[in-house]
């Protein structure tokens, strides 16, 4: 790249990063001021991409992991060439933005997740190498590389303090995936201040001990070095690389080397002084001239990397026709119809059993139905039933596996399975117990927002996990998993729901959650793949036309309102079941199709969960009752806490006859 259409794009970088905040009056300048250099020389002479396609899959993937220096990644993508617009630039943060406060999967072209809560990209990241490695082993022939690049990911010094980071940072050294480069903005500057006293450690003998390669720049200013390092990171594909770029927060702003420039605009003088000290004239939103130069020489650099690939493509199509076939089966994959596939009908489990058993049945069925589906769980796979077992496991040596072990990183495993995702080419999982899926909220929030189909096999539901006690009985997990927008969370009763919720997911475009037992359950007559896949239905009815009570319930408390129906009927209450195995799908379905479960006319109403009754008043209303568990467990065998707590024939009964009795009143 000529050396004054570099310096050009970098002060533009600057500028125009720092006016789009100044006109949204919000933002974060610092990072934007320090890195322009490093982003400009990563777009402009290392990364393999298309401005004008984007989505070309053997493209270099990017992620900013410190989402909140947005503006520099937009102004990035401007000058390169992407389908982004001056006025996107004076738009920025504003409503209907194409440029968000934090970069947003789907709305900005070249942004390849969301990005925001700090340590999500760099997690993510390790799971786009690791899809990246495993289908280049797969599919790559000598001489024909289907699948070669790299990912990078830009993180800052608050990235690397949080703990998902730890994690990631160990799966991606044992993994050894070596085109993963981590590009670390080391400014030493947080929101409170300077990182003395509160992150001192040797940041690079951390992740020298968990089997990187550490590569040092001085001057974050100086592009050269830059990337000489980024060439040396990808020399080394035995490890992935990080490399640490010392910069100056609010580098050539009177904010310099201040806090107070990380997230607030300049202000006016601070702006002045920044165009003063770059010997900037131009008017506001305007690049310098020379940038022309970058942008053209990135989207030629561009047309060529795909124009090339394309052509490996070709040859590949030719030589390997059914790998090739099997390839573009993997990586344009999109929605099954499991509930009409016949053979997937008559593998459904109908015995009594534990949900997770059930699990674990209809996960091997589409193991061998499905190449690319990959997963695995944080050490806890024999108990939650989620490993395939006509699958080998990943590893170094082996990077065709597709059965992951994650160990004890349900923080690190949630944020990889969206990497996997995203990247394209596989359909994921991951599993662990229900009650350890809070440390994994903060991926499954990242993954509903994108509204991408990953998948959480969450075992050991409620208080039937028994003897583990209080700590490992999940009370309040579903609840928080429903607040979820976009999240289908599915708590079946049995093989032919547990069925129906796999079969919505891979039907769908939604990330979804399955919540299943440890203990046995009894397959309640009346269950249907059909009804189930509506999320909501009757699972049997009154002999009236409008019955005296509805019972509803989900997973292992169904089969109690089975029982309940029956004691009520010989005391003259008729009542009728609703099974609700997925709240989210039965409230997608149409308004008359609800009230057909569940009319407005039934006031009387009882509903029965092994869990918080947060979720149930829009349901009993308010002349309804709840038999659910609002406080924490006991350490007891399961079917001795399920007495204690009230989930018996006698007190669902109790409850029918107490709103009948109300209702009447």
């Amino acid at each position: 790249m000529n050396e004054k259409a570099m310096k050009a794009t970098i002060d533009s970088i600057r500028v125009l990063s720092a006016e789009a905040i100044e006109k949204a009056k919000s933002g974060h300048p610092g990072t934007p001021l320090g890195a322009a250099p490093v982003i400009a020389e990563i777009y402009g002479n290392q990364l393999k991409h298309n401005p004008t396609n984007p989505k070309y899959f053997d493209r270099d993937r990017f992620i900013l992991s410190a989402g909140h220096a947005s503006s520099m990644l937009y102004t990035t993508l401007y000058l390169s060439g992407y389908d982004i617009a001056k006025e996107d630039l004076m738009n920025f943060r504003q409503l209907r933005s194409k440029l968000p406060g934090h970069p947003e999967y789907g709305v900005t072209p070249g942004v390849e997740t969301s990005t925001g809560p700090l340590g999500q990209g760099v997690a993510n990241a390790v799971g786009f190498a690791l899809a990246e490695k495993i289908l280049s082993a797969k599919f790559n022939k000598p001489n024909l590389p289907l699948i070669d690049h790299y990912t990078y990911a830009f993180c800052g010094d608050g990235c690397l303090m949080e703990g998902i980071n730890y994690e990631a940072a160990a799966l991606a050294g044992a993994w050894k995936l070596g085109k993963l480069i981590v590009i670390y903005d080391k400014n030493d500057i947080t929101i409170e201040g300077s990182l003395d006293g509160v992150a001192d450690e040797d940041v690079g003998a951390r992740f020298v001990s968990q089997g990187w390669e550490v590569l040092n720049v001085a001057d974050g200013n100086d592009t050269q070095a830059v990337g000489n390092a980024i060439k040396q990171a990808k020399i080394n594909t035995d490890k992935p690389s990080i490399i640490i770029v010392r910069t100056t927060i609010g580098y050539g702003s009177s904010k310099a080397g201040s806090p107070s420039c990380h997230g607030a605009p300049l202000g006016e003088e601070s702006l002045n002084s920044l165009k003063s000290f770059l010997g900037w004239n131009e008017q506001p939103f305007t690049a310098k001239k020379e940038t022309a130069e970058f942008t053209e020489a990135v989207k030629a650099r561009g047309a060529k990397a795909e124009s090339e690939w394309n052509e490996i493509v070709e040859a590949y199509k030719s030589a390997y026709p059914d790998d090739y076939k099997e390839f573009t089966k993997w990586v344009e994959s999109d929605s099954l119809d499991l509930a009409s596939d016949e053979e997937f009908l008559k593998a459904i489990p109908t015995s009594d059993d534990a949900t997770r058993n059930h699990s674990g049945k209809i996960l091997n069925y589409l193991s061998g139905k499905m190449a690319n589906l990959i997963g695995g769980s944080a050490d806890l796979g024999p108990s939650n039933m989620s490993i395939m077992k006509d699958k080998e496991y990943y590893s170094a040596s082996n990077p065709t596996g597709t059965n992951i072990h994650f160990g004890v990183r349900e923080q690190a495993m949630s944020s990889v399975i969206n990497g996997l995702c995203l990247h394209g080419g596989f359909k994921p999982y991951c599993a662990t117990f229900f009650v350890f899926v809070d440390y994994m909220k903060g991926s499954i929030r990242m993954s509903a927002l994108m509204d991408i189909p990953t998948l959480y096999i969450l075992s050991h539901d409620s208080i039937g996990v028994g003897e583990d006690g209080p700590t490992h009985q999940p009370i309040e997990q579903l609840v928080m998993l429903r607040t979820l927008p976009n999240l289908r969370v599915w708590r079946p009763a049995d093989g032919i729901e547990t069925a129906a919720a796999y079969a919505c997911h891979f039907a769908g475009k939604h990330p979804s959650a399955i919540i299943t037992s440890r203990q046995k359950l009894i397959t309640p007559k009346g269950t249907s793949i059909e009804k189930a896949l509506k999320g909501g239905y009757v699972l049997a009815d009154s002999a009236k036309e409008t019955p005296d009570v509805i019972l509803m319930g989900t997973g292992s408390e169904v089969d109690l309102l089975v029982k309940a129906k029956d004691v009520l009927a010989n005391k003259g209450i008729d009542a009728r079941i609703v099974s609700l195995p997925c709240i989210e799908e039965f409230e997608a379905q149409s308004v008359e199709y609800k009230q057909s479960v569940l009319p407005d006319s039934v006031r009387a109403r009882v509903a029965v969960e092994a869990g918080s009754s947060l979720n149930w008043g829009k349901y009993v209303g308010l002349d309804g009752e709840t038999v659910c568990k609002d406080d924490f467990g006991a350490s007891a065998p399961a079917g001795k806490l399920f007495e204690l707590y009230g989930f018996t024939v006698d007190n669902v009964v109790a409850m029918a006859e107490k709103t009948v009795n109300k209702v009447k009143a």
